[in-house]
C-alpha cells in the first residue's frame, strides 16, 4: 500500500510517502489511519484530529469509512480552498 503524505500531514509525519504493509485487519480508512498513528509520534499527531483531514483512495475523493485494500494508493491532506 503506497501511503501519500501533502502539507502539514507530511511536515508532522516527516515524509511525503511511504510503502506499508498493514495487517489483514486494516480493511477501512479508519483503520488505515489507526495503524499509522502508532508508527510514530509524528503519525499520531497527523491523525490526530480526523476532521481537519481529507483523503484520497486511488485518487478518488474518499472517506475514512471507505474500504481499502493492499494495492491501493492512499493519499493523506488538509482541507484545501479554492481561488
Amino acid at each position: 500500500m503506497r501511503i501519500l503524505y501533502f502539507a502539514w500531514v507530511r511536515e508532522r509525519t516527516g515524509t511525503a510517502e511511504e510503502t506499508v504493509t498493514p495487517p489483514a485487519t486494516v480493511t477501512t480508512a479508519t483503520a488505515l489511519a489507526d495503524w499509522l498513528s502508532a508508527r510514530s509520534d509524528g503519525h499520531a499527531a497527523a491523525f490526530a484530529d480526523r476532521k481537519r483531514l481529507r483523503l484520497a483512495i486511488n485518487q478518488d475523493q474518499a472517506d475514512f469509512s471507505d474500504p481499502v485494500a493492499a494495492n491501493d494508493e492512499i493519499a493523506f491532506f488538509p482541507p484545501m480552498t479554492g481561488g
